[in-house]
């Protein structure tokens, strides 16, 4: 049995023609050239993109009555967005920094995406909670500022302003944490480009990045610093984003599971984005040596566990309901399941709490096929909990003379779709001109958890014992 990893787990890079040279090959050539696969969902997602620039300049202009909202639900896909966008995000942190303190060496091939995933989509959420104002002109008093506003401050008590810390905080160490682990990948890109420009450029990335012991030594504990500082955020932002619910009065919203809940949601629906995208990329990029079927798996686990914890959640919501013995709380989550929007719960319920179950299967959760499918089957039902959660509270409240039913227009339909081209617009983006998957901490691995290290392992180990039988054999005449 070997010190480092044990001989029957699987290989984190595959090839037996894998050395260091040939990881470096590999990883830097989507940055090297260009493929028509890349062009064309770059040109789509581009279009999509400035389709979703002039919706926003639509509502702007006009305002958000043309959105679908009305007098009574007066958040619905905006916030619904939001929270959605959030939750993708959090796979980064928690594959970064949670996977990185607890040493888990799986990590190395999915982190990386992961990364700027997190950054692409607290951009798109950050987006929807402004335009949601309405008045975008006065985005800026949303920021803690008192002294520079004279008697006029923020209003301390608003879920905005948490949102606001939470969002910023989010975003500033998420791209620290990204950033800095792209500089030795930048030096290495430096050192193979052959044009000046090119070079010049990278050299400014990788800030002088020479790959000294002193600088290795401070990378590894900024890493540690960034990741202990990143843990608590995934916890964090979210519970903050669920408070813009649990801390009103509206029956369906106020209960204190909305943390926790909101929170095994974010990494649930994270790790399934994630899986769709590593998915592509693999495929796009010819990366299947670097992206194993191993780390999918991996990844189905946690899906599995997260999913399972929603799952009770939901159950949870609908015993204290009942047991509350409180009529608008239990009208609330009845209604949801039976009520007008049954077609979303039965959604969220079939994507969130039954797909995943199939994982429990070995053979269902190393198909790259069912995968990739049950990926975006699990965010299309964490799309509609959001949306089941904000609609169904706020559609039939306490007057039922203002009741109403939510009809998304052409506006909703364009910021909604438009902001998934903006994510996969700068995803694109990322994916040709930087590392999509960290070279050095691939090479990190490379002598206890590849393919060639354990069939040199297997040769020594399999010479020696027959090293010990010859000698036994010799002894024994």
């Amino acid at each position: 049995m070997h010190a480092y990893e044990s001989e029957f787990r699987e290989p984190l890079i595959n090839g037996l023609d894998k050395n260091y040279t040939k990881i470096t090959d590999d990883l830097v050539a989507p940055t090297e050239r260009n493929s028509a696969a890349w062009w064309i969902a770059t040109l789509l997602t581009g279009a999509g993109a400035l389709f979703f620039v002039f919706c926003l300049g639509w509502t702007v202009w006009f305002g958000i009555g043309t959105w679908g909202l009305n007098k009574t639900i007066g958040w619905a896909w905006d916030i619904t967005n939001f929270v959605w966008w959030i939750g993708i995000g959090h796979a980064g942190t928690l594959i970064s920094a949670i996977l990185l303190l607890f040493r888990q060496r799986y990590r190395t091939g999915i982190n990386r995406a992961a990364e700027a995933m997190t950054i692409f989509a607290v951009i798109c959420a950050g987006m929807f909670p402004v335009f949601h104002m309405g008045r975008v002109w006065d985005a800026p008093f949303i920021f803690p500022l008192p002294n520079t506003r004279g008697p006029l401050w923020v209003n301390f008590n608003s879920p905005l302003l948490w949102d606001v810390f939470a969002i910023s905080t989010y975003f500033s160490v998420s791209i620290l944490f990204w950033y800095s682990g792209l500089m030795p990948d930048f030096g290495t890109i430096r050192d193979r480009s052959k044009g000046k420009l090119r070079k010049w450029i990278y050299n400014i990335l990788a800030f002088g990045w020479h790959g000294s012991a002193k600088q290795w030594q401070r990378f590894e504990s900024l890493s540690l610093v960034l990741a202990g500082l990143s843990t608590p955020l995934v916890l964090s932002v979210h519970t903050i984003v669920s408070f813009d619910f649990a801390t009103s009065v509206i029956p369906g919203w106020h209960t204190t599971i909305f943390p926790p809940y909101f929170v095994a949601g974010a990494i649930f629906s994270g790790f399934a984005m994630v899986e769709t995208l590593m998915i592509i990329v693999r495929k796009l990029f010819k990366l299947e040596d670097y992206i194993t079927i191993n780390h999918i798996e991996s990844m189905n686990k946690i899906i599995v566990l997260t999913g399972s914890i929603v799952g009770i959640a939901y159950i949870t919501e609908m015993f204290i309901a009942w047991y509350s013995g409180y009529l608008y709380e239990q009208f609330a989550f009845y209604n949801r399941a039976l009520g007008k929007y049954f077609w979303a719960y039965a959604w969220m319920m079939s994507c969130n709490v039954l797909s995943p179950q199939l994982y429990w299967i070995k053979s269902m959760r190393r198909n790259i096929y069912v995968t990739f499918i049950l990926s975006i089957f699990v965010n299309i039902g964490m799309w509609f909990e959001r949306f089941v959660i904000i609609v169904t509270s706020l559609a039939d409240d306490f007057l039922v003379s203002s009741w109403a039913y939510f009809s998304p227009t052409w506006v909703d339909w364009g910021i909604y779709l438009g902001s998934i081209s903006v994510f996969l617009f700068l995803f694109l983006l990322f994916c040709r001109f930087f590392p999509v998957i960290a070279i050095a901490e691939v090479k990190s691995i490379f002598r206890t958890s590849s393919e060639v290290a354990k069939a040199e392992r297997a040769k020594a180990e399999g010479a020696a014992h027959g090293g010990f039988v010859l000698k036994g054999a010799l002894n024994k005449d």
